[in-house]
C-alpha cells in the first residue's frame, strides 16, 4: 500500500499546528486556567477594591488569554516568510517503510519505528519525528489520501502513538 501527494504549507496551517501544540501541553492549559481565574478575580473584586486593581486584574487576565494566540500567529507568519523550504511544495510518499519527503533534490526518510506519534486534528495530520517537531499536512490537501495514510500508520505504529480521527 502506497500513496503520494504534494503539500504546500500556509501560515494558517502553521498557526493551527502551533496552536494545537501550545494548547495540548501543560503550559497552554496552565496559561488558560490562570487567565480565566484572574478575570474571575477582576469580576469578583469589582467595586470592592480600588478600580485600578480591578483594571489591572482584567488586563493581566486578557494578556494571559490573548498573548499566546497572537504571538503564535505572528510567529507562524514569520516562519513561512523566512523559510524557503516551507514556502515551496513538499512531495510525500507514504508506504510500508515509512514517510518519505522530497523537495527539489533533497530527500528525507522517516521510518515507521522512528515516528514519535501521528495525530489527526480537524485541520491537520501531524506526523511527529520528536516531541516538538512534526510534518504538518493539511487535511484538505490530502482528503483522498488520508485513509491510506491512516491505515498505514495504524498497521505500523502502536496504539499509544496514534491519535487519529
Amino acid at each position: 500500500m502506497t500513496t503520494e501527494f504534494d503539500v504546500t504549507i500556509t501560515s494558517k496551517d502553521m498557526y493551527r499546528f502551533n496552536m494545537y501544540h501550545a494548547y495540548h501541553g501543560f503550559q497552554g492549559i496552565f496559561a488558560t486556567v490562570i487567565g480565566i481565574l484572574v478575570l474571575i478575580v477582576a469580576g469578583a473584586t469589582f467595586g470592592k477594591i480600588e478600580t485600578m486593581y480591578t483594571v489591572l486584574y482584567f488586563v493581566f487576565g486578557l494578556i494571559f488569554l490573548i498573548y499566546v494566540p497572537v504571538s503564535l500567529y505572528m510567529r507562524s507568519k514569520q516562519q513561512i516568510l523566512s523559510s524557503e523550504v516551507l514556502r515551496q511544495s513538499l512531495h510525500y510518499k507514504v508506504d510500508e517503510e515509512g514517510v518519505h519527503v522530497s523537495q527539489n533534490d533533497q530527500t528525507a526518510d522517516l521510518l515507521w519505528n522512528q515516528i514519535y506519534k501521528v495525530v489527526s486534528t480537524k485541520s491537520n495530520l501531524l506526523i511527529y519525528s520528536s516531541r516538538v517537531n512534526a510534518y504538518v499536512i493539511p487535511r484538505n490537501a490530502i482528503s483522498k489520501e488520508y485513509e491510506t495514510v491512516a491505515q498505514l500508520a495504524t498497521k505500523h505504529l502502536e496504539k499509544y502513538r496514534l491519535k487519529l480521527k
